[in-house]
């Protein structure tokens, strides 16, 4: 991947640091009935899209409901599947209130523990209408007294649904990948970033979710995925 392609995918996930700021298309949220999908069924198929039916189809499903998330199908497994909205980005993504945004996402039980609560506690803030200032000052307070706690070793997404829309600099599903979530500080230690590796990451504010995003080679129906153009030379 070259650089202007990993700028785009950093962008993406609103990971990018140091970069000078535009002018978001989405200054603040929408209606709430345009983040939502209007048929129950499709939402379900579309958050079960995120991982192989080996584990979505026992997985528990999550609908976005009219305050918060709400369990669609019971789950067999330990996982949880569900399709993400524009504000579980980034706090300082540029399309954080996007109402186009569609991420299909599988969390394993341990992602379901640590992470998960989270991105349900966001939407709840998000459908009560709070804005994002107040959203950053509740996340860090809330990290700051342990209400929100470190991801658990071994956290991970499956995000390999080419059914979703992850923004409009994608304008579509992006790539089939895996997001393993770490401690912050930590993702140097997995390699991410450096010259040849496979591995994306960055740190976020330091009470934001930190992710190591590793694309992969199939979607999860098992057909392939384009190839990047050419490969990630890291610059110092």
């Amino acid at each position: 991947m070259n650089q202007a392609g990993l700028l785009s995918v950093l962008l993406l996930f609103g990971l990018a640091e140091g970069q000078e700021p535009k002018p978001t298309p989405y200054p603040e949220m929408a209606p709430a009935e345009q983040y939502r999908i209007a048929d129950a069924q499709d939402e379900i198929a579309l958050a079960r899209s995120a991982a192989p039916s080996s584990i979505s189809a026992d997985a528990e499903v999550l609908v976005l409901g009219r305050h918060g998330y709400e369990t669609a199908v019971k789950g067999k497994n330990g996982y949880v599947c569900f399709v993400e909205r524009s504000w579980d980005a980034g706090f300082d993504d540029r399309e954080f209130w996007n109402p186009k945004r569609r991420g299909p996402a599988c969390l394993n039980p341990a992602a379901v523990r640590s992470v998960l609560p989270q991105y349900l506690r966001r939407t709840e803030w998000a459908l009560a209408g709070i804005s994002r200032a107040e959203m950053i000052t509740k996340a860090s307070a809330a990290v700051a007294s342990g209400g929100f706690s470190t991801p658990e070793p071994g956290s991970v997404s499956y995000m390999l649904s080419k059914q979703g829309y992850l923004g409009d600099e994608a304008a579509g599903p992006w790539l089939p990948h895996l997001m393993f979530f770490v401690p912050h500080g930590t993702s140097a230690a997995w390699g991410a970033g450096l010259e040849g590796s496979p591995m994306l990451a960055a740190e976020g504010r330091p009470f934001e979710l930190t992710i190591v995003l590793i694309p992969v080679r199939r979607w999860s129906d098992g057909s392939p995925a384009p190839a990047p153009a050419s490969e990630h030379h890291h610059s110092p």
